[in-house]
């Protein structure tokens, strides 16, 4: 009885799940899972193999839901699919220069900002803090689409909404192009 609590508490081993709430990614000191699922309801005796519950939702403005966050297992409350975030405002395009945080990566946005005086343009860019939910497979170079959102952090405001994979051989770091 003792080691079950204590499968339960550190994640069950992987190829294995307890219950339904163990199917859950188990890997923060606080216990995960989605708040709209509960996890509490009465085992009825004969029902084996139950797939676990998930909650997820279509986002609408014409984005499909990925397939890994209908059938992960990750937890995160600021995903826009299967977390408690809403997209309203912009959807803005750039590529990834930076996955080295935690759930959140940096896109480069390019443009054209007109000179009048010399009827011109020069190129500018922006760097844009974007959360980036666990469904996503994101490396540097790819194009991405992101929506915004509430505030989900002090620079962030902005929800990754659709990863293009790299077209671009090389440091695709400070090559300008624009989306």
């Amino acid at each position: 009885f003792g080691s079950s609590i204590a499968i339960l508490a550190r994640g069950a081993p992987q190829g294995e799940s307890t219950t339904g709430s163990a199917a859950m990614d188990q890997t923060e000191k606080a216990f995960q899972k989605q708040d709209a699922v509960f996890i509490g309801a009465k085992r009825l005796l004969g029902k084996k193999g139950k797939k676990a519950m998930r909650y997820w939702r279509n986002i609408g403005l014409g984005f499909t839901t990925p397939k890994e966050a209908k059938e992960g297992v990750y937890v995160d409350k600021k995903c826009p699919y299967t977390g408690n975030v809403s997209i309203r405002g912009k959807i803005v395009k750039g590529m990834c220069i930076s996955t080295k945080m935690k759930r959140t990566i940096i896109i480069r946005r390019n443009y054209l900002h007109y000179i009048k005086k010399y009827h011109r343009f020069e190129k500018r860019h922006h760097n844009v803090a974007v959360h980036c939910s666990p469904c996503f497979d994101v490396k540097d170079g790819d194009i991405i689409t992101a929506g915004q959102c509430r505030p989900l952090a002090k620079t962030v405001r902005f929800n990754v909404l659709k990863v293009e994979k790299n077209q671009i051989f090389g440091a695709a770091r400070k090559q300008f192009a624009l989306f």
